[in-house]
């Protein structure tokens, strides 16, 4: 039986298709600001990168103040008694007069926060870029009762329903624990969560941690690399890792460039930690940046646990090495208000 023939659409219609397909394809990286994912849609690629650009202040490096402590740790990061935290700090209003005043001076990327504590505060402060934590636990159940899970609390029409109010939600943020025997799960939100960001031309931050029964060390920096490149394969636009130990011959921050090369076109975050005596923590986080290679910090403690006016110079000195280039020195000045 003779193959049959098929019929072809005439040779003048093939340029005309060539136009719309070339019409659909995405705009090449090299011609944007930033890099704007593929499932960024083609019509808020200036959304997104305007959410990009308030989130890092125009850089593309982020002064990301983490407010999401009060679920993570309770309380414990508020309150001491005022023996060393100040006894402001109880308060989740001064996470938000920190902000504001930061944002005003033009020194914070944006205030992480889940969603219920920023929808209490943010009528009063509805222009302070916001970065919305749809997931958290607290630190009451360890891994020796139970491996970690954290899924989310809310959906992203709860995230929308803040914008529809006029409060300016710039992304979303998620913690997954790799390593954890319910990490398909929290990968799996994520990635959802992730996708649905973009499609609204959201930005989305994952926490990467490794913890639980499998993990014999979170800060092995062969872990910490191998989360930042989970962070990738999900699509999320920045990663925060905690501060990984150093490979054999390496020190510290050598080892976290490792991640963030892993990490690929996801920007490395590095947690700020507990708290520490400025200059150390200035240091470190100049180290982090300038060898390191991270697009960034994460800092709660070293900000919050500070009266309001030290908070504010804080994060200045934060934001001018990390959005800057500035010099420890430099940083210090700032800090101490010279």
């Amino acid at each position: 039986m003779p193959t049959p023939k098929i019929a072809m659409p005439p040779l003048e219609n093939f340029g005309r298709s060539l136009e719309i397909l070339g019409a659909l394809r995405p705009t090449k990286v090299n011609d944007l600001k930033y890099n704007v994912p593929a499932d960024v849609p083609n019509d808020l690629i200036d959304i997104y990168i305007q959410n990009m650009d308030a989130a890092t202040a125009g850089t593309g490096k982020m002064n990301l103040f983490a407010c999401d402590q009060k679920i993570e740790h309770l309380n414990d990061d508020f309150y001491d008694g005022g023996d060393k935290i100040p006894i402001t700090s109880n308060d989740p209003g001064h996470l938000f007069e920190i902000g504001q005043r930061c944002h005003d001076a033009g020194t914070i990327g944006v205030l992480a926060g889940q969603l219920g504590l920023i929808s209490q505060y943010a009528r009063d402060y509805p222009d302070l870029p916001y970065l919305v934590k749809l997931n958290s636990k607290s630190h009451m159940v360890k891994t020796s009762q139970r491996d970690p899970v954290s899924q989310a609390m809310w959906e992203m029409d709860d995230v929308m329903a803040l914008t529809h109010n006029g409060i300016n939600v710039v992304g979303i943020g998620y913690t997954i624990y790799i390593g954890s025997e319910y990490e398909h799960d929290m990968m799996t939100e994520a990635a959802q969560f992730i996708r649905q960001a973009h499609e609204l031309g959201m930005i989305a931050v994952v926490w990467m941690y490794p913890r639980g029964q499998a993990v014999a060390d979170e800060k092995d920096p062969q872990l910490i690399s191998g989360a930042a490149g989970v962070a990738a394969c999900i699509g999320a636009d920045f990663a925060k890792v905690n501060y990984p130990g150093a490979f054999d011959g390496m020190t510290r921050p050598e080892s976290l460039a490792i991640a963030a090369e892993a990490a690929g076109r996801t920007g490395i975050i590095c947690s700020g930690g507990g708290s520490l005596p400025a200059k150390d923590f200035l240091q470190r986080l100049h180290d982090q940046m300038s060898i390191g290679n991270c697009m960034g910090a994460a800092t709660g403690r070293n900000i919050h646990q500070r009266t309001t006016e030290e908070a504010v110079r804080m994060t200045a000195a934060c934001h001018a090495i990390i959005c800057e280039g500035a010099s420890v020195a430099d940083a210090m000045a700032i800090f101490e208000g010279n």
